[in-house]
């Protein structure tokens, strides 16, 4: 074989759960009442976010581009993964795939940034309460909130050619249900050293650097809450801490082991598991942990829904 990358003349086809059949018939229905759940939910919230005024702050400036990423990042891969899974047709372009493949890798970069963004801004809230609103002024929200998205585009561009254009020696048999680059450079009829070193080193920047300040910034968090004299106002705290832990645990812990191991030591099937887990189940959860049991926002929705604007003053 000389090499060549015989997959952009065809189709690669995915083989999702083929050793399930009866296992996908369930999941086509339980991942279409969740992708509908994660579109209703976001949706919402950025909705709520950008018309309700009481609603005009850092925190939900933040929150309505996290609902954007989990907008995006589950429809890049999930109504492809319900079309293959309802009919007979299980494959996808080269076009298709590469598309995919940029969406799944920016996207993701870009939220791991936004949540180290959104952990500075509850910092600052805490730590800094009296000089808020001067630090997170508008121009500084939108800059950070630029390089989220920005370096998310770049670690892509940066990757996505990379991956493409692995030699395939005429394997296009994707193990998976998506293509993701794990799974792609597994395909390789090549020594992959490199590139897995270069997606080592850039997982370290754009996925544990991220990591690591959200940590040190929530250290700092703790200190200042276990300051505070009032129960009540420790209790606030931490249940903000909380909510933005478990969504960074949930987000992070995936990343983490899919793409800092990105060759053959994983299993397959729990990384497709794994993958499923992240493209559906955070992005629905996320509306829930952070805003929906917020009382700022079910009085923002009450006022939307009845227009009154005095619904929701306790």
């Amino acid at each position: 074989m000389d090499g060549t990358n015989e997959s952009t003349q065809g189709n690669f086809i995915l083989l999702r759960f083929s050793d399930s059949p009866h296992l996908e018939r369930i999941l086509f229905v339980v991942i279409l009442i969740a992708y509908l759940l994660t579109l209703v939910g976001n949706t919402t919230i950025i909705l709520v976010s950008r018309l309700d005024p009481h609603l005009h702050a850092p925190m939900y400036f933040f929150l309505t581009h996290l609902s954007l990423l989990d907008l995006s990042f589950t429809s890049s891969s999930i109504p492809q993964l319900l079309y293959n899974l309802n009919g007979r047709d299980k494959t996808i372009s080269y076009t298709g795939c590469a598309i995919q493949l940029f969406l799944f890798l920016g996207l993701g970069g870009a939220e791991c940034l936004l949540l180290a963004v959104m952990a500075y801004d509850r910092f600052v809230a805490v730590c800094k309460p009296l000089h808020y609103a001067v630090i997170m002024n508008p121009r500084l929200c939108m800059g950070l909130v630029s390089v989220a998205w920005g370096c998310g585009v770049a670690k892509s561009l940066a990757m996505s050619p990379v991956t493409l254009h692995l030699p395939h020696c005429r394997h296009r048999r994707v193990d998976h249900f998506l293509c993701e680059m794990p799974v792609l450079i597994r395909m390789a009829c090549v020594n992959t050293a490199a590139i897995e070193g270069t997606v080592f080193v850039l997982a370290v920047g754009i996925v544990l650097s991220p990591l690591v300040f959200i940590l040190v910034s929530y250290s700092y968090i703790v200190r200042a809450v276990l300051h505070i004299q009032s129960s009540s106002g420790r209790h606030k705290a931490f249940n903000t801490c909380g909510s933005h832990l478990t969504v960074v645990s949930l987000f992070y812990g995936n990343i983490i082991y899919m793409y800092m191991q990105p060759g053959n030591s994983s299993s397959q099937d729990q990384g497709k598991f794994l993958t499923l887990f992240y493209n559906i189940v955070t992005p629905l959860l996320n509306p829930l942990i952070y805003t929906l049991r917020n009382k700022e926002v079910k009085g923002a929705l009450r006022r939307l829904l009845l227009g009154n604007r005095e619904v929701g003053k306790d």
